[in-house]
């Protein structure tokens, strides 16, 4: 394997177009004595450039702004470190179980096929983690991941590699890399021969895939429908691009591309995807996702009073309980109203005295008067009593006034 790190410029040259000795350092600028390189500086730039664009078509979407950041830190670190380890056990036998060797990252091998799959796979342990369905984030993610790929695919064209077999075509391409990889590495190609730019078909091919995605976002009305497409587009995409390349990498001796295998599988999962949404009816979830994350995860001040009322609920039933069994569950405090008495206040002794205090009319008097006399019969005893008693008075009165005439 041919080290594509360079330390001086060197010319590229297209004769087809007309184009010679084109200058290009592969040498962004230097901080020091450390040289920060055009490839990584593409790759934070097609970082950038799909995470602002995200955000930018968030709220349209109805999107969350805040889970587009997440997503990328959790998925950017995860396609970096799934890129690597793809191209570190293609390559096993070149690194030879040297740790520092697959980790350094500055002596190049990176693979996009491993970085796409790692960033799916964290995508997927992120919304079951955030509790969100996953071709929600899927769906409206993988859109951008084309456009990372066209951007960073420039990376490779300053570095002067991923390129393809010797062609006659107009846009062929030569430089001095270009030659002495085609020396080393590559029996049967002509190195004085410009080759297929295939950084460039790639390039040119992802970002019409981009712009399709965006097309069928906005338009399907089944889940997974935007990531089939991905899946399916991109495998044909990448596996006739991978067939005209000189760096492949293959499976041991059987003469497989690796990348080539690895594209008809993400085909084919595309298409079993995108028949099953529609044939079980998976439509696409059309909710807002900061609904959907209020749902999963409620305010801390909803909590506290769903809390409060569950205690509430537990109060009344206990209450309930203590007026059905006649026991209250507090003993202290039902001994406590066993030793109060109840003591009226001045204005209940008033109120009481009012409501029981009656005083009659003067009709009412006269009538409560004469009812006796009304109601008094000869023969009842009383009345008799009471003759008796007034004829002794009469009988008094008159020998009295007997003895006084007399």
């Amino acid at each position: 394997m041919l080290n594509s790190i360079r330390y001086v410029p060197e010319e590229v040259s297209f004769p087809g177009l007309g184009i010679e000795g084109l200058k290009i350092d592969n040498v962004a600028f230097r901080i020091g004595s450390v040289n920060i390189y055009w490839y990584g500086v593409i790759l934070a730039l097609a970082l950038t450039s799909c995470v602002l664009l995200a955000i930018l078509h968030s709220k349209k979407h109805g999107f969350s702004s805040d889970l587009v950041i997440d997503i990328a830190l959790v998925c950017f670190p995860s396609a970096i470190i799934g890129a690597r380890l793809y191209y570190v056990l293609s390559e096993w036998k070149y690194y030879n179980g040297d740790i520092w060797r697959m980790i350094n990252l500055r002596d190049g091998g990176l693979a996009v096929i491993g970085g796409v799959l790692a960033a799916i796979l964290a995508g997927y342990i992120l919304a079951k983690i955030r509790k969100i369905p996953a071709h929600v984030i899927f769906d409206y993610c993988i859109v951008y991941i084309p456009l990372g790929q066209a951007i960073g695919r420039w990376g490779n064209f300053f570095n002067q590699e991923a390129f393809g077999t010797n062609t006659t075509l107009p846009w062929g391409m030569i430089s001095a890399s270009v030659s002495r990889y085609l020396e080393h590495y590559c029996e049967g190609q002509n190195p004085n021969i410009p080759v297929h730019p295939t950084f460039l078909y790639e390039s040119l091919a992802t970002t019409a895939l981009f712009l399709v995605l965006l097309i069928v976002r906005n338009k399907s009305k089944y889940a997974f429908t935007v990531t089939s497409c991905y899946l399916i587009f991109h495998g044909v995409i990448r596996f006739l691009i991978e067939g005209l390349r000189t760096d492949s990498l293959y499976i041991g001796d059987t003469g497989l591309r690796l990348s080539q295998v690895t594209s008809v599988m993400m085909a084919l999962v595309g298409i079993v995807l995108l028949v099953m949404s529609r044939t079980r009816g998976w439509k696409r979830v059309t909710v807002p996702v900061d609904e959907l994350l209020k749902k999963s995860y409620p305010p801390k001040e909803n909590a506290d009073v769903q809390t409060a009322s569950e205690a509430s609920g537990v109060n009344r039933t206990e209450n309930l309980s203590e007026e059905v069994s006649g026991t209250p569950s507090d003993p202290e405090a039902f001994a406590v109203t066993e030793e109060t008495s109840f003591e009226p206040s001045e204005q209940e002794l008033q109120e009481g005295t009012d409501e029981t205090h009656y005083e009659p009319s003067e009709q009412e008097s006269q009538e409560m008067t004469e009812e006796p006399a009304e109601e008094t019969s000869d023969d009842s005893p009383s009345s008799d009593v009471g003759t008796a008693d007034d004829n002794a008075s009469v009988s008094d009165t008159d020998g009295a006034g007997s003895d006084s005439v007399g």
